[in-house]
């Protein structure tokens, strides 16, 4: 009887073993089906974007319902120091290009979808219906390209990668009462293009289109950045230069309930028509001690920036009135100082002129003769 069951229980196992064995090579085999459908058609599937994003998760997702949040417009001037590795090599040298020439191809090849600079806000617009075409984007600028049946095709050296020497960014800070930390990052990326010419003295710069950057991060961590003039060897990628905050650029626009950019708010606190640079400056400083001040008291007694403003502008304004009281009461003392000066000085003079006229009096008797 053991003997039996024994034998019966081989048979089940072999049974499992024989039905499973199949279904397993069957899923291999779908896999396989297709990664080699990705290789032959060179598009990007779901399995190809996790991969590279679990092998650079330096970028983190905005939360849908952060406690707090600030959205901040950036200008990047890719001329400077700071920014440079963005902008060299300006022409593609084999698997080398600078941000835009990258942008530039995977629109192109469709890869990622761009967005129309809305000239009303100054900002993005990501809805469906605001989407542009690449053959659009190429006649607006006058890009010169070839239709090759259902592609377009443009040569490296007709991609205007030398006037894009500025890029706006839109940068998100908030904190994250999920994981309890705070995080600044980028959310969307738009070049400009240089319009000016030969026989134009002025600077005209037109932004092109907006990209999400979670549209582009995966690219972007594929492409290495020379981050050094003195170490060459010294490289990261791009998506690792925007997770880190390496790059350096000026506050030019905040979302605000107005709608209005930062020169604008300048120029209405002011009553000017044309803000004077100082001011501009103030207030982007202001924006930047505002950020850094949230940053570091998250976990002490955090600073409301505009209370904190409204207090030093109260003792400001009370030390100036202090210090008018005690120039008007000094002055008041002064001014009786000087006039009991003035008074004793009148009265010396006086009894000086007396004194000297009283001695110059002589009495003389006159005598008979």
């Amino acid at each position: 009887m053991k003997k039996f069951l024994l034998f019966i229980a081989f048979v089940i196992v072999n049974v499992i073993v024989i039905n499973a064995q199949p279904q397993k090579s069957r899923v291999q085999n779908n896999n396989n089906k297709n990664a080699a459908t990705t290789r032959r058609n060179g598009t990007t599937t779901t399995a190809a974007t996790s991969r590279a994003a679990l092998m650079f998760p330096t970028a983190v997702d905005v939360p849908e319902d952060p406690i707090w949040r600030r959205d901040i417009y950036r200008q990047l001037d890719l001329t400077e120091d700071e920014n440079a590795a963005l902008y060299y090599p300006i022409q593609a040298q084999g698997n080398e290009v600078n941000l835009f020439t990258l942008l530039f191809k995977l629109l192109n090849a469709g890869k990622i979808p761009a967005y129309k600079h809305d000239l009303n806000t100054g900002k993005e617009d990501f809805r469906t219906s605001n989407r542009l075409h690449f053959k659009e984007m190429c006649e607006n600028y006058s890009i010169y390209y070839e239709v090759e049946g259902n592609t377009i095709k443009v040569e490296d050296s007709d991609i205007p990668s030398a006037e894009v020497k500025t890029f706006y960014v839109k940068e998100s800070s908030y904190y994250d009462q999920n994981t309890a930390t705070y995080h600044s990052r980028i959310v969307a990326l738009c070049p400009l293009i240089d319009m000016s010419n030969d026989f134009s003295f002025s600077a005209s710069k037109s932004p092109m289109f907006w990209v999400k950057y979670d549209d582009v991060k995966t690219y972007l961590s594929n492409h290495m950045l020379m981050v050094s003039n003195v170490n060459n060897a010294a490289k990261m990628s791009m998506d690792d230069f925007f997770s880190t905050n390496h790059y350096k650029g000026e506050i030019y626009m905040t979302t605000n309930m107005q709608g209005k950019s930062l020169a604008q708010m300048v120029a209405d606190s002011a009553n000017v028509a044309a803000p004077k640079d100082s001011t501009t400056i103030r207030a982007q400083k202001r924006i930047e001690k505002e950020m850094k001040d949230f940053e570091e008291h998250i976990w002490t007694e955090p600073i409301d920036s505009v209370a904190q403003a409204k207090k030093d502008s109260i003792a400001a304004a009370a030390l100036a009135n202090k210090k008018v009281k005690g120039k008007t009461k000094n002055t008041g003392s002064t001014r009786t100082e000087r006039a009991s000066k003035v008074k004793k000085e009148k009265s010396n003079s006086s009894s000086s002129s007396s004194g000297s006229s009283s001695s110059a009096r002589v009495s003389v008797r006159r005598q008979r003769h």
